[in-house]
């Protein structure tokens, strides 16, 4: 319709049609597209304005973080494409399809941004950021943009949707060879957040993958494990289902770390202990209670059944090793960094060529791991040091001088 008044007007100047019909074109062109950037950036001005304002009026981060992932500017250009769609049809009708296939495209790239911004929110919430969230927003983009693709193909070649869907079903046996892994991942990242099996944060270790440290990120086809030598480790995610690892989740929740180390003792050490080096024991404070108690039951016992004690084997008697394992169950009790609501023990364990293993079995309350190893060598520099006091030796591999 303008487009014919300007060529008339035009032609009134003595320009023959071919040249009034480039030179309307041109301004018809250049006015549309002036007026669609005067309504993107009044739009954009305004529809970012409105969410600035409501970012300061609230506490909560995801306002700030639709904007910072371009929420708003992409909202913006709705406006100019719905004054295309009005006005294009007015000039020509096959430039429709051009709008109808970038309002698809701008469908999928705001609600790529919307879900970029649940993704940020959830990493910056403390109590959402150990759900993995990556691999569900990337199958909800895999499908979206395979939606997408076939609509805009549709839209540009005025196929039924239908003819694209069943090429599709004939390349279905290619498409699974192709997104093999991706079908794997998706199907493990369910089980994964089902079964609660990983969280972001979560520390794990898996040795066939040479994982050892902290998982930084679940997506759909990996999990990122950030190794403590600051290192990165790439696992499939269905590797995590198929294969086994351990996951340290359960004793940083719990109430103590374990300890489970063992000195190693040479047998030839070991001995009955006299009067005088009992004697001797009773000035340990740990164990005077228990050394007290036990020669009474012993000497009780010892008469009763008339053992001749001339020899030191007849009947029953205390040993080094045996007070020593006491004393050491007495020091972990005592110690207050060590957790006595759970399991704690000194056990002997079975003699090996280096020795005879005992065990120290307990739970420090600090779980964090460099206090939790300096705790366990604070216990193991006391319990070196305390066992010449019972006469005993630990293991030492002999230096054999080289020829």
């Amino acid at each position: 319709m303008y487009k014919e008044e300007i060529i008339k007007f035009l032609s009134n100047y003595g320009l023959n049609s071919n040249v009034s019909g480039l030179i309307s074109s041109a301004l018809i062109i250049i006015s549309i597209s002036v007026i669609v950037l005067a309504i993107n950036f009044i739009t954009r001005n305004i529809i970012l304005s409105f969410f600035k304002r409501i970012a300061k009026s609230t506490s909560s981060t995801f306002d700030d973080l639709l904007i910072k992932n371009r929420v708003p500017r992409l909202l913006s250009f709705i406006p100019s494409l719905f004054f295309l769609y009005l006005i294009i049809p007015t000039y020509t009708d096959n430039l429709i399809i051009i709008i109808e296939a970038l309002t698809i495209l701008l469908f999928i790239v705001t609600v790529k941004s919307i879900l970029s911004t649940v993704k940020d929110y959830f990493k910056l919430s403390p109590s959402l950021k150990h759900i993995p969230i990556d691999s569900y927003i990337q199958v909800i983009m895999i499908f979206l943009w395979f939606i997408g693709i076939i609509l805009i193909l549709s839209v540009l070649t005025g196929r039924e949707i239908g003819t694209f869907l069943a090429s599709l079903g004939a390349l279905s046996a290619i498409i699974i060879l192709v997104f093999r892994d991706t079908i794997l991942g998706f199907v493990s990242s369910i089980q994964i957040t089902v079964n609660d099996t990983v969280r972001i944060g979560d520390w794990i270790t898996m040795k066939g993958s040479d994982a050892d440290g902290t998982v930084i990120e679940v997506n759909l086809s990996t999990v990122k494990v950030q190794n403590f030598d600051n290192t990165i480790t790439t696992i499939p995610t269905y590797k995590l289902v198929s294969d086994s690892f351990v996951n340290w989740r359960g004793m940083e929740e719990s109430k103590g770390r374990r300890i489970k180390r063992s000195l190693l003792i040479k047998p030839s050490s070991i001995g009955f202990l006299k009067n005088n080096e009992i004697d001797e024991l009773k000035k340990v404070k740990l164990i005077t209670e228990y050394l007290n108690t036990k020669i009474k039951e012993i000497d009780s016992y010892n008469q009763k059944n008339n053992a001749d004690k001339s020899m030191l084997l007849n009947g029953r008697n205390l040993t080094n090793l045996g007070v020593f394992r006491v004393y050491i169950e007495q020091y972990l009790k005592a110690h207050p960094m060590t957790n006595d609501d759970l399991t704690m023990m000194c056990r002997q364990l079975e003699p090996t060529s280096q020795g005879i293993p005992i065990q120290i079995y307990a739970f420090s309350k600090d779980k964090e791991w460099t206090k939790y190893e300096a705790l366990t060598s604070d216990i193991f520099d006391h319990l070196l040091s305390s066992v010449k006091y019972f006469n005993l030796e630990c293991f030492e591999l002999n230096q054999y001088p080289s020829n």
